[in-house]
This record gives C-alpha cells, sequence and structure tokens, in this order.
C-alpha cells in the first residue's frame, strides 16, 4: 500500500498535533498533583497548630478548673446557710472576688 506524500504530511501533522496535546495534559497533571501537594502541606500545617492550641486550652481549662475547685473550698457564697438567698451579700461576695 503506497501513500502519497500529502497523506505523509497529514500524517505527521496529526502525530504532532496529538504529541503537543500529550504534552499539555501531562503538564496540566503535574500542575494539578503540585497545587494538591501545597494544600495537602499548608493543612497539614494547620492541623499542627490547631493541635498545638487544643493542647494550650486544654491545660489551661485544667488549670482554671483546678482554681475554681480550691475556691470552692473557701468561698463563704458557698458555705452560707442561707444561699437560697438570690441577692448574694456585697461584703461576703467582695471576699470571693480576686484582689
Amino acid at each position: 500500500v503506497f501513500q502519497t506524500h500529502e497523506e505523509d504530511d497529514r500524517k505527521v501533522r496529526r502525530r504532532e498535533k496529538n504529541r503537543v496535546a500529550a504534552q499539555r495534559s501531562r503538564k496540566k497533571q503535574t500542575q494539578k498533583a503540585d497545587k494538591l501537594h501545597e494544600e495537602y502541606e499548608s493543612l497539614e500545617q494547620e492541623n499542627t497548630s490547631l493541635k498545638r492550641e487544643i493542647g494550650k486550652l486544654t491545660d489551661e481549662m485544667k488549670h482554671l478548673s483546678q482554681v475554681l475547685k480550691d475556691h470552692e473550698k473557701i468561698c463563704p457564697l458557698l458555705h452560707c446557710t442561707m444561699n437560697f438567698v438570690t441577692v448574694p451579700r456585697p461584703d461576703a461576695l467582695a471576699s470571693c472576688l480576686p484582689r
């Protein structure tokens, strides 16, 4: 089967066009993978930062819970026999406030 010069040219142009399209497709895939990798790195950093913040907040909550627990032992408002009164005495309240 003999091909004409015109058919050969068409085949060459089609191969070239296909090669360029394949290059473009590979480049696009690479860019997409790079973008996903950058997003992954960013999310990993954010996750690490949030875990650190959770740790700090947990420590603060434990500390404040202990402070409250210690305060409850000495708070006159909690030991008052009339703690059903809705209006606290100003002198008793003042002794509970931090100085």
